[in-house]
């Protein structure tokens, strides 16, 4: 009988309890967010998929196809591809392919670009049917992203009044050395007879 009534004295204690910890925890900020419907921000050391860097004065990317990117990803899920217009000494990236699929997110390709033309993502919310979803054209992304946030390309500063000449630096003219003063055609003073030789000696 004794042990009935401690039965029930143990769960009701445990109910309040209960009930004290839903209460104070209802009034309590939120620790957690509404995802999908919330987001956190990332912190800029999150290695997301490669993207290529904006350049602000050209609405354009980075790339001078150098390729060393591709040749140095050991798990060879990147694709350069570039072209050389008429009359242009350098080549212009036409296509940059990302195989997600197979990249171990070693960072390499980061690292080694010469011109800092590629960056991390922050894009983690990444979700799909089939893994063709992950093979990404990063110059299409990043026309894209141009579009999106209206990036136009600095207009370039115009030259100078007065053209190419004034763009020129002035020359430095040496100072001449002066001249040593030429040479008299005077005798120098009267110079002493030489003697004469005696027949002889």
């Amino acid at each position: 009988m004794i042990n009935y009534f401690k039965e029930i004295f143990a769960g009701l204690w445990t109910l309040l309890v209960g009930l004290k910890l839903t209460a104070r925890y209802a009034v309590a900020p939120t620790v957690t967010c509404h995802y999908p419907y919330q987001t956190l921000p990332i912190t800029p050391n999150f290695r997301g998929h490669t993207d290529l860097v904006i350049d602000p004065e050209t609405a354009s990317d980075k790339c001078i196809v150098c390729m060393m990117c591709e040749n140095t990803c050991p798990s060879q899920c990147i694709e350069v591809i570039g072209e050389k217009p008429e009359g242009s000494k350098k080549k212009v990236l036409t296509a940059y392919r990302l195989d997600f699929t197979k990249c171990s997110l070693c960072g390499n390709c980061v690292e080694v670009c010469p011109t800092s033309a590629l960056e991390y993502s922050g894009d983690y919310q990444l979700a799909g049917y089939s893994r063709h979803e992950f093979h990404f054209e990063l110059l299409e992304r990043l026309r894209g992203r141009v579009k999106a946030q209206g990036i136009v390309p600095r207009p370039k500063p115009a030259p100078p009044e007065g053209g190419a000449e004034a763009e020129a630096k002035p020359r430095k003219v040496r100072p001449k050395a002066e001249e040593a003063p030429a040479a008299s055609l005077e005798p120098k003073g009267e110079e002493a007879p030489k003697a004469e030789a005696k027949p002889g000696e």
